[in-house]
């Protein structure tokens, strides 16, 4: 018996079901890793690095209260992280 395709409803119900504080940690986790590889010693996008970093550091203050406290220190440490790779990529100090 082949998988049958959702409904329109049953797609609806997935989607008011879902929660924009998972979204935005997902969107978080995903930029994080796009911002790192824009960081590569062999091939640095510093203007790209640049914007992750601040979009990333945007999205920290958005998500208090809707995250865990630890997550939220995780996501903080992870954009100073980025800040000195990216301080270091620059040459800047």
């Amino acid at each position: 018996m082949p998988d049958e395709e959702p409904s329109t409803d049953e797609l609806l119900e997935q989607i008011r079901q879902l929660k924009v504080s998972d979204l935005l940690v997902s969107s978080f986790s995903t930029t994080a890793q796009l911002t790192w590889a824009k960081l590569d010693e062999a091939s640095p996008d510093l203007e790209q690095a640049r914007l992750g970093i601040e979009a990333l550091r945007t999205l920290v203050p958005v998500l208090e209260g809707h995250v865990p406290e630890d997550v939220l220190r995780d996501f903080r440490q992870l954009v100073a992280n980025l800040q000195l790779a990216y301080a270091d990529a620059s040459g800047t100090d």
